[in-house]
């Protein structure tokens, strides 16, 4: 019995005019919960109204509530696509996350409960952090950093990563975080880009139970990488896992002895609000990374009131935890800058939901008092997958919030998430934004909105966004491409070294518009739906479909815990839809099962979109952050060969789904 369900090329077929077309339908409601609204920042839409009547005026309103050491002259230039926000003011993004909550006798706050993944724990307060990152700004400047540099920081989940990020910020120079699961290649290119004089790492990190050895990536990065002077090793992982790191004579240098020796005091420098903060590079179409740039007083002004409304910040009483990886700009916007300029008390945890076993997330949440959660829909569909037992095994009545971030979150799991974290008591908050614009555009008010399952529902206070056709005319209902209409104070200041990349990029395709390569939808009631990358959408037969609304509709049904859907070539409809899924616990894989499948996904959303083939799979291939790989996906389902799989947090998956897809193509 095979585990594909396939169809004939002539059930395919139709017309279409639609820039994207709009298909899945989701009718369900959910008023914010009377208990929730009744303490909320936000209960009704006067921050809109004040933002909708003179929105400069709503974000000059938004930065005063951080700490100026000069007041901005002039709250925006904007030349387009070039924008300066709060134009003469001077801060220091460091001394508004640390010092002056200290100033303001919140030391003893706590700032990270960090739990590492073999059990160890810390407790950093405010206090504590600020000693840290004043040594450590010391130390950098011991080794020759000065304001206007570049800091490269390859690290494991761990405190000293947001201690050498907000040191860098202290002293003015820029730091370009490279995420961990990176290899050295991407390393390397990464620290040359930047021309990084500094790269600070850990001799290694911990990943379901065994050592990831950083340090041995970065000697090999850095054999072709001149730029870098010196290393700062933090001791991790010790002699677990082959002995110690070895250590280049006069180039490196262990962390704990540099801070030993370091100054115990450093003035926060007093920086022009446009002063680049950090670089963060992200891939494009091109071999060549893109450096974003981020700068200094419009992105904390962004990330600290975005952080502040869209998770009803209670910094007294909350215990807030971003599960994603600083190596990312989740981790970047909402567990470093935002929650710290906000004074608020985080989780940070170094290792993978599964381990020692698959509730880790939920004793985690258990043993701090977690009150929000902001996750990944894919770890979501994961616990899905799992089953209720998991988090069924603890108490999470401390939660009071759910968020989900990095790609368009299914109705279903949205629904799971809400009733079996949530015990449907949490208003959950759907949140679009991008590595480029720095911070949330798109996200309900927990106080305020009417959330619908799987809608990011409207632009937040101060932010224009619009769908429009392939002309760039708006679209008042139905799919199209995402835009945002106006500057805003969190927006990337450009590509680092290529500012008519930036031009090309982002502004080109619409005139006077960013567009970032979105798909969305708008219904009747004016909610935002993601329908996922422009270049996720399949054309079938003509029709522009997007692979979120079939995975949202494979997703509904009951038996299915996950599923990511790509276009595969077809000489008959140009392309053709290719579902890979993944069955709940205990759910049988046949032939029968893939046919009942393409017809639920047909009666969900229509003909158009009954996938032609459904390959069932133990497991989808995912970055070591969560992400699925669709391109891998795509090039099995093509038959290519595939890129670099280094970041695959289990490479060996893709080589499962090649051979069920070779007996797919054998049985056509």
């Amino acid at each position: 019995m095979t585990d594909i369900a396939e169809e004939t090329p002539e059930q395919a077929g139709g017309e279409t005019g639609a820039a994207i077309e709009a298909l899945y339908l989701e009718e369900r409601r959910f008023d914010p919960p009377p208990s929730f609204r009744e303490q909320a920042l936000v209960t009704d839409r006067s921050l809109y109204e004040q933002a909708e009547a003179d929105w400069v005026g709503f974000w000059e309103a938004q930065a005063r509530e951080l700490d100026w050491f000069e007041p901005w002259e002039k709250a925006l230039e904007w030349e387009l696509p070039f924008a300066k926000w709060f134009v003469g003011g001077k801060l220091n993004v460091s001394h508004n996350c640390l010092d002056r909550h200290v100033a303001a006798g919140l030391g003893s706050r706590i700032a990270y409960y960090f739990e590492g993944e073999p059990g160890d724990r810390r407790t950093i307060t405010y206090a504590d952090l600020l000693a840290d990152v004043q040594r450590f700004a010391n130390v950098l400047q011991s080794l020759g950093v000065r304001r206007g540099d570049r800091v490269g920081i390859y690290m494991p989940m761990i405190p000293e990563l947001p201690v050498a990020m907000l040191a860098c910020a202290r002293i003015g120079a820029a730091h370009s975080v490279v995420f961990g699961g990176f290899s050295p290649d991407a390393l390397r290119d990464r620290m040359n880009d930047a021309e990084a004089r500094v790269l600070v790492t850990a001799d290694g990190g911990w990943r379901r139970g065994s050592v990831v050895h950083l340090k041995g990536n970065v000697d090999a990065a850095l054999t072709e990488a001149p730029c870098v002077e010196h290393v700062v090793v933090v001791r991790r992982t010790g002699d677990e896992g082959g002995g110690p790191a070895p250590m280049v004579p006069g180039r490196d240098h262990w962390w704990h002895e540099l801070m030993a020796a370091a100054e115990p005091s450093c003035d926060a420098a007093h920086l022009d609000s446009e002063e680049l903060l950090y670089l963060l590079y992200t891939s494009g179409t091109t071999a060549k990374p893109k450096g974003i740039m981020h700068t200094t007083g419009g992105y904390l002004t962004h990330v600290a009131s975005t952080h502040r409304y869209v998770f009803d910040l209670h910094p007294e009483r909350d215990v807030y935890w971003c599960a994603a990886d600083i190596g990312w700009v989740t981790g970047h916007s909402y567990i470093v800058y935002g929650p710290l300029a906000n004074g608020a008390t985080s989780v940070l945890y170094e290792g993978t939901p599964d381990f020692p076993d698959k509730d880790r997330w939920w004793s985690i949440i258990e043993r701090y008092g977690v009150t929000t959660l902001y996750c990944a829909p894919t770890a979501i569909r994961t616990f899905m997958k799992w089953g209720s037992e998991y988090p069924g095994r603890h108490d999470l009545s401390s939660l009071k919030l759910l968020g989900s971030v990095g790609e368009p979150i299914n109705p279903e799991a949205w629904m799971w998430y809400q009733e079996h974290i949530g015990g449907g008591r949490c208003p959950v908050v759907d949140t679009w934004w991008q590595t480029e614009t720095g911070g949330i555009m798109i996200s309900p008010l927990p106080g305020v909105t009417t959330c619908k399952p799987g809608s990011a529902t409207f632009a937040l206070p101060g932010i224009g966004a619009e769908v429009v056709d392939d002309a760039g005319r708006p679209v008042e209902r139905g799919g199209g491409y995402l835009t945002l209409t106006r500057p805003w104070p969190g927006m990337l200041r450009g590509i680092y070294g290529d500012p008519e990349r930036y031009r090309d990029t982002y502004w080109s395709r619409f005139e006077g518009r960013y567009f970032a390569g979105d798909g969305a939808k708008v219904d009747d009631d004016g909610y935002l739906w993601l329908l996922g990358r422009v270049d996720d959408v399949m054309n079938v037969s003509g029709h522009r479909v997007s692979t979120a609304e079939v995975e949202s509709a494979l997703v509904d049904h009951p038996a299915v815990a996950e599923a990511a859907v790509v276009g595969a070539r077809d000489d008959t409809t140009g392309q053709a839809v290719v579902a890979f899924v993944t069955l709940k616990s205990g759910e049988e894989k046949s032939t029968e099962r893939g046919e009942a499948l393409r017809g639920h996904v047909a009666a969900r959303i229509g003909p158009i979109a009954r996938p032609k083939a459904v390959i069932f799979t133990d497991e989808l291939p995912k970055t070591r952050s969560g992400k699925i790989m669709r391109r891998l996906l795509k090039d099995v389902a093509d038959g290519r060969d595939l890129g670099d799989t280094t970041t695959l947090a289990d490479p060996a998956v893709v080589e499962e789904i090649r051979k069920l897809a070779e007996t797919r193509a054998t049985e056509e």
